[in-house]
């Protein structure tokens, strides 16, 4: 038994309960009907049990527990039974060593199914009258099986990895995985935050007692990592790095000549993994499994990353964070020590007995896996194996923790989230947009049929870089606003090789971290300087690039989100930035005929929709919002008076939101504006430059549908 039970559980319905146990019960029989009487009783190491010792151990715990002191007149199947299938009760008396346990030949695994039909007969009888004092031990008693029945595969694996002969658990080939792209980061804000199971429901003890801890701000990882990756790791020779691994782990590493997770197998070039399906090609997109808390650690070292802590993963967990695979493929490893929480107190009597004193020297685990049973699973289970246990199904999820520069727009995202909401006419700014989630939405919508504005500039971009880059002093330093994918930006780089440096702006650390990446490889003697940042706010350069002339480069017609009074705000604020002899690269969507804007920015597949909604779904993920994206339409309108576009969320029905604790009323009908993208004329635009201190000295205009740059130089 793993997790012994002290919460209060109400006293359940005893049709429900007499369900519940045969339900339960059968389920361990049909998991052990693959197997022969052999298999039954052989044991692979120390740390695992023959399949029979599992099916009459979790029958001698009602035996003990529930038949023997509750039942008046029950006569125990065996005497011999309580020192033969006893775990780890020192109160109930000596036990048969564990190592052993594949010594026993003997009860056959036929008087084992007989055992279980005794006991089954007497909790029957039992269940008919349960006393409702005893309803949460039956309870804990089924949850016990269940868990016997997750280590019940786990070591029947174990034990057909060691055959030469690979024999086949269950027929039938294990689940297909789609190809996944990079991870996705979950912004998590700081704060006092509650842990535990809250007395409603089941639980075991040592999810108790429910607590207040502060977390720091965080970052969770969307998705597992998977077998790809891994293979990453090893081909980067992290198995042989000592720097990535904890003294412990090293030691195991050399000791146990460890080079790839286990039950995995390189076959003339091809990695093979052996599982309850067999042995099979090794699924690059399946979460990674069959790790240690060593291997993970040293991964999440080689990833620039962490482990989270069991607190913030329960957080993100029950914050309702986007977050995949939760609990049904991999436990996942916490940086958490398996320890007591504040106030924990064991359960009464021997059914106590196990969880305190395995209190260390153990990890936590989160989640649930592929072979943990349906409904087993909450947010708050804490699951707890040795750091060197590999035959878990077991993987990784990782965090990292949040940079200052990211905590500040984390509050000022809230701030301004709770002032948006809160105005007569409800609005959000367009630059909380760009999550990573959101940057790469924006991706698409730019490879959208409707949408021009990013084709048309690139096209432009191609045709005049030459000329733009005689604008360009040697050794200056390129600077971005907004740098997104910096897509655009490999242009002028290739175009003005005399640039010495380029600051990439952007408020997504996220898409900064990946497009700067990528830079650094392609273009190894330019100074990558990136700064995480809101260009909408005062800024200050990199000291490394100090000596570099700065040229501004802001592409996209993002000048068209700003208010004109914020644009040249921005343009000013660019303007004292970038320094009196500075130059600036504008890109400027201009006014065309509304059919055209309207379609760009509510194409026929719904990709712009799905990205205005992101901006709901971010607030969701951050900021503890319970928005429902499906009763928000996507809404695009074209304002002619204002010479801009506008996006909208529509409420489909009448309703109320939260976010951060408050709440929000939506009328049916009700708008809440996202965007405006204005569109200018030539004269337009250089008026509102030559507001902000700037004057244009060229412009560069596509064909139609028309787009424009503009090069502006500080003006006295």
């Amino acid at each position: 038994m793993r997790l012994p039970c002290n919460a209060p559980v109400p006293a359940s319905n005893a049709t429900y309960l007499h369900r519940l146990y045969h339900r339960v019960r059968a389920k361990s029989e049909v998991l052990a009907a693959p197997l022969s009487p052999e298999d039954q009783t052989a044991q692979s190491m120390p740390d695992a049990s023959p399949t029979k010792w599992h099916l009459a151990h979790t029958s001698w715990f009602f035996e003990t527990f529930l038949l023997l002191p509750h039942k008046p007149g029950y006569q125990a199947f065996d005497s011999a039974f309580a020192y033969l299938f006893n775990s780890y009760y020192e109160a109930l008396g000596p036990r048969h060593p564990r190592p052993e346990r594949g010594l026993l030949t003997r009860p056959s695994a036929d008087e084992v199914l007989a055992y279980r039909a005794h006991v089954d007969q007497g909790m029957d009888e039992l269940l008919l009258d349960l006393p409702p004092e005893l309803a949460p031990l039956v309870e804990l008693g089924l949850a016990h099986e269940e868990q016997h029945q997750e280590l019940l595969l786990m070591d029947v694996l174990h034990l057909f990895s060691r055959s030469p002969l690979a024999p086949v658990y269950r027929q039938g080939l294990p689940p297909s995985y789609p190809a996944l792209g990079p991870i996705s980061w979950m912004s998590m804000p700081s704060g006092i935050v509650e842990v535990g199971a809250g007395g409603e429901g089941f639980a075991f003890d040592n999810e108790t007692p429910r607590h207040k801890v502060y977390l720091q701000p965080y970052a969770m990882a969307d998705r597992l990592v998977t077998n790809g990756e891994w293979l990453a790791f090893m081909a980067d020779e992290g198995y042989n790095k000592p720097e990535l691994w904890l003294s412990e782990g090293w030691a195991k590493v050399q000791a146990e000549g460890w080079q790839a997770p286990l039950y995995w197998q390189c076959e003339e070039g091809i990695w093979m993994a052996f599982s309850l399906e067999g042995k099979r090609p090794l699924d690059l997109n399946a979460p990674v499994v069959h790790i240690s808390y060593y291997e993970a650690w040293a991964y999440a070292q080689w990833a620039g990353a962490r482990l989270p802590t069991e607190a913030e993963w329960e957080h993100a967990a029950v914050l309702g964070a986007e977050l995949h695979d939760l609990y049904g493929e991999a436990w996942q490893w916490t940086r958490s020590a398996y320890d007591a929480y504040p106030g924990f107190h064991p359960s009464a009597g021997a059914v106590g007995e196990y969880n305190g004193k395995f209190m260390v020297g153990q990890m936590t685990l989160r989640g649930g896996s592929a072979v943990t049973p349906a409904g087993h699973t909450r947010a708050t289970y804490r699951n707890f194996f040795p750091p060197a246990a590999r035959w878990v199904f077991s993987g990784l999820r990782l965090a990292k923790d949040v940079t200052d520069e990211t905590a500040q727009i984390s509050e000022d995202f809230a701030d301004d989230v709770i002032q948006g909401l809160s105005r007569p006419h409800k609005r959000l700014s367009p630059k909380y947009f760009y999550d990573d989630a959101g940057s790469r939405l924006f991706e698409a919508v730019c490879r959208t049929r409707e949408y021009y504005p990013t084709r048309t500039e690139l096209a432009l971009l191609r045709t005049a870089a030459a000329e733009i880059a005689a604008y360009i002093p040697d050794g200056a330093a390129l600077v971005e606003f907004g740098s997104g994918a910096s897509l655009k930006t490999r242009l002028l780089l290739d175009a003005a090789p005399q640039l010495a440096a380029y600051v990439p702006v952007d408020i997504s650390p996220d898409a900064l971290e990946r497009a700067t990446a990528s830079l650094r490889s392609d273009y190894p003697a330019l100074l990558l300087s990136p700064l995480v940042g809101d260009f909408s706010s005062p800024l200050s350069l990199p000291a490394d690039i100090h000596g570099c002339p700065p040229i501004g480069f802001f592409p996209g017609s993002t000048i068209g989100n700003f208010t004109p009074d914020e644009a040249v705000a921005f343009l000013g604020r660019a303007r004292t930035l970038l320094g009196s002899n500075a130059q600036f690269l504008v890109g400027a969507d201009l006014v065309k005929d509304e059919a055209t804007l309207v379609a760009a920015y509510d194409d026929a597949a719904g990709v712009t929709a799905a990205f205005n909604r992101n901006v709901l779904a971010r607030i969701n993920r951050e900021l503890g919002g319970d928005f429902d994206l499906d009763s928000f339409a996507h809404r695009a309108v074209w304002n002619a008076e204002a010479q801009r576009m506008e996006m909208w969320l529509i409420s489909t029905r009448e309703q109320t939101v939260h976010v951060l604790g408050k709440p929000f009323h939506f009328a049916q009908g009700e708008g809440l504006h996202t965007e405006n993208s204005h569109k200018f004329t030539p004269a337009s635009f250089t008026e509102l430059a030559g507001r902000a201190g700037w004057r244009v000295v060229r412009t560069w205009i596509s064909p139609e549908p028309q787009f424009a740059l503009f090069l502006l130089t500080a003006s006295d």
